[in-house]
């Protein structure tokens, strides 16, 4: 598939895998992206993961058309863009490798080889001239390991992107980008935000009409709107007005306080959603939580502490720096209620976070006084 002029899509589609890094759920498979660019020279652009090598090096011998191919651009030396890198330079003996210095520490680690004999070791800012085509290297470490760079060619104005503007998916399902892009960003690249915008600052120098990420779609209209969401992303800032409210609940005594608030909130129009952290994908919960200005978290005090589920759910939340938010508590506990004190104690770890006054307190189900304390939570945080 052609993407720009000389620009060609040779990645696979995994639509078997459910766990993508062993460990994140991928309803629609994912995507392994690699691109190759025909010039007066050529250059494949990434390889794809391990499990895909035979029918990416046929896709690559495709786009080739009989040409040999001069060089192998690495942008991300994780094992679902690298694994092939290896297989390729057997088949490719005359091609060159080109990769930052990490690049070639990790190649070496990976397959044994640091391929000084055919190696390009290129710079932030550096240029590799294949034609007309032209590649600009900016590097972006920690987005989100730290050899990744990008690549911008400045004839069609397209930016090889590495991770940065991936989604979760095999492109062979269409669907929106925004839903699992968001996802895909806060479980992955969301500890980062500040390399993320060192990166887009310096992006913003370069007119760029095309994004080609290692995974996902080819992004083509509306380029700002990606930026415009990425700076928001990696600067923490929400992208809802609401109240993002996660419970546990043992026997639906919290359940049933967290249904009462939701109702209180929408009775004075204030956005709100409730998840059953437990019950709902922790990388889906992880990017709402992201994405609402306020989030209320309700769980029950167990074995002197904060309900396990809510605790790890918390941890995921302060390892990405969650941040510029109002965050109030429910707590329920029949004899000695400590699950508030618990969980504001671990995000005290966060930067830029309002503790709302009005918090709830439940002894085992909600009465009168319980009743009036989200009465007031709610009055507060629609104020706010």
């Amino acid at each position: 598939m052609e993407i720009s002029e000389g620009i060609y899509y040779v990645g696979v589609d995994d639509e078997k895998i459910d766990l993508f890094e062993g460990i994140l759920p991928v309803k629609h498979g994912m995507a392994y992206n690699s691109y190759v660019i025909m010039d007066e020279k050529c250059a494949v652009m990434d390889s794809v993961d391990g499990h895909f090598g035979d029918e990416w090096l046929k896709n690559v011998e495709k786009a080739l058309d009989g040409r040999a191919p001069d060089y192998i651009v690495v942008l991300h030396m994780e094992p679902d863009h690298s694994a092939n890198v290896f297989a390729f330079t057997q088949k490719y003996p005359a091609a060159q490798v080109v990769g930052n210095a990490k690049t070639f520490v990790m190649l070496s680690e990976f397959f044994g080889t640091d391929y000084a004999e055919r190696r390009i070791v290129v710079k932030d800012g550096d240029k590799l001239s294949l034609g007309r085509h032209e590649l600009t290297f900016v590097f972006a470490p920690m987005v989100h390991w730290p050899e990744v760079m990008t690549a911008y060619e400045s004839h069609t104005k397209t930016l090889f992107s590495a991770d940065a503007f991936g989604k979760f998916g095999a492109n062979s399902h269409e669907e929106e980008w925004e839903d699992e892009a968001r996802r895909y960003y806060f479980a992955i690249v969301g500890k980062y935000g500040v390399q993320v915008q060192a990166l887009l600052k310096k992006l913003s120098a370069y007119d760029i009409s095309t994004i080609c990420s290692l995974h996902g779609p080819v992004l083509k209209s509306d380029i700002s709107r990606y930026v415009q969401l990425y700076s928001r992303w990696s600067s923490y800032e929400p992208e809802t007005d609401g109240v993002l409210i996660a419970y546990t609940s043992v026997y639906g005594h919290t359940q049933a306080a967290v249904a009462l608030l939701k109702e209180k909130l929408l009775k004075r129009g204030v956005k709100a959603e409730a998840y059953d952290i437990v019950r709902t994908e922790r990388t889906y919960l992880i990017a709402e939580a992201f994405r609402y200005s306020k989030a209320v978290f309700a769980t029950t005090t167990y074995n002197g502490d904060i309900f396990p589920a809510m605790r790890e759910f918390i941890a995921c939340l302060t390892e990405r720096n969650y941040q510029n938010r109002t965050v109030a508590f429910v707590e329920n506990g029949s004899w000695a209620p400590v699950a508030a004190k618990g969980m504001q104690t671990e995000f005290e770890k966060c930067k830029n976070l309002v503790f709302a006054e009005n918090n709830v307190k439940i002894r085992s189900a909600l009465n009168a006084e319980s009743a009036a304390q989200i009465e007031a939570l709610a009055d507060e945080l629609a104020r706010i």
